[in-house]
């Protein structure tokens, strides 16, 4: 089954770094020598358990903040099925980080605090995991154990994220009732919950089905132009990459762009053994029949699979930085291994997460998401980020201090 890559989301103090603390823990994925260091280093409660939360919060800074700032990855598997989550900030100054920890996510798990039901951070993330083109999410409404687990606050928080559900693109959300620190519903289902139908989220994440992509067009950008040029490889040349989507295969007529030329792949190499075809995912080496002049940045596409080739764009633009959008101000537009330099020509839209609604604005700040209209120097050859994300995604760069300031999702 595919490897499951979900994120966490939620308030601070709403217990995201517990729950994946606790699903290490009771799914037996913590190490022996880990277990011993944590018991060390844990903040000691009255009881003498385990503080779980330490387990991905690594960083010396969040442990003595006690928050998580940076964004945490945890591996872990069980007899069903591999695991890699992202443990993402809650404090609204570090949406950028949580912005980054979603973007090769397959799943949400957006964590409520019964006590508090659905809040401005919980919409914040639900929007962002939505624009991000996450299709699956679970609400888990935590700390059910400080509301005497009770389905009355369950069902309420509940139908509070189903009025604002319509507004978002998920195609399946699942609301489990659970308590990270006690382990009701994480692992096995809770002797306290007995209202509650559904499975417990670690059999939800064991079983749930994460749909193939359907099959994209071929993508391949050059990373590095490979001329050894010594007597052993003397005529050697390759381009060596990642293929974004789709596969490539020897005797394929491919385009090269920005050049315009066709050929014809002649060989394909990955590591270093000659194969048939390479696919989304891999690392090869693409050899080609004839002698062109191709650089870092430069497309190999199939003659029948082009992309879009324009210089206005329009693109969703997450801010990162702390100084606004300068609208007369250039900037470095890097689309993977491609760079332009851009300007922004107007801001169509922002999307207004507390009020889950659009608005016009003429300023971007940190940690803002919009819609604007880019113009580059050149040409870019690219997809829509909802129809092939590899190859339609970019972020852009202050030419001046080399900044990254944004994450750009074009349309």
């Amino acid at each position: 089954m595919k490897t499951l890559k979900f994120i966490t989301a939620g308030n601070v103090d709403d217990g995201k770094s517990t729950l994946i603390g606790r699903l290490l823990y009771d799914s037996n994925s913590i190490h022996t020598d880990q277990l011993g260091i944590l018991q060390k280093q844990t903040k000691a409660s009255q009881n003498g358990e385990i503080d779980l939360s330490l387990i991905t919060d690594g960083l010396r800074a969040e442990r003595e903040q006690g928050i998580t700032i940076d964004v945490a990855y945890k591996y872990f598997s069980t007899a069903h099925r591999k695991f890699i989550i992202a443990d993402a900030p809650g404090h609204e100054q570090y949406t950028r980080n949580m912005i980054t920890g979603a973007s090769n996510a397959d799943l949400i798990i957006l964590l409520i605090d019964a006590r508090k039901g659905v809040t401005e951070q919980t919409k914040r993330h639900a929007s962002i995991g939505s624009l991000i083109g996450i299709k699956k999410a679970v609400v888990a409404i935590n700390k059910m154990d400080l509301v005497s687990y009770s389905e009355a606050v369950y069902e309420t928080i509940k139908a509070g994220f189903e009025e604002k559900r319509k507004e978002l693109n998920y195609d399946e959300v699942v609301y489990i009732p659970v308590s990270a620190l006690t382990g009701d519903n994480i692992v096995q289902k809770s002797e306290n919950i007995t209202w509650y139908k559904g499975n417990a989220l670690l059999p939800y994440l064991e079983t749930v089905e994460i749909p193939t992509a359907v099959t994209q067009q071929s993508r391949f950008q050059v990373q590095w132009v490979i001329r050894p040029k010594d007597e052993q490889y003397h005529d050697y040349r390759g381009y060596a990459g990642l293929v974004l989507s789709g596969t490539y295969s020897v005797g394929d007529k491919v385009k090269i762009l920005p050049a315009g030329f066709e050929t014809e792949i002649v060989k394909i190499e990955r590591h270093q053994n000659s194969v048939a075809k390479g696919q989304a995912g891999e690392n090869i080496v693409i050899h080609l029949k004839d002698n062109i002049d191709i650089s870092r940045g430069d497309s190999i596409l199939k003659i029948n699979e082009l992309p879009q080739e324009n210089n206005q764009l329009k693109t969703w633009l997450c801010w990162f930085d702390n100084t606004p959008l300068n609208l007369s101000k250039t900037y470095l537009l890097q689309h993977r291994f491609k760079t332009v330099r851009v300007k922004i020509q107007a801001i169509e839209q922002k999307w207004n997460i507390n009020e889950w609604k659009f608005s016009t604005t003429d300023e971007i700040k940190l940690n803002d998401i919009a819609q604007v209209s880019i113009k580059t120097n050149q040409n870019l050859f690219f997809d829509a980020f909802g129809e092939i994300p590899q190859n339609g995604s970019a972020i852009l760069i202050d030419e001046t201090s080399f900044n990254t300031v944004g994450a750009c999702m074009l349309l």
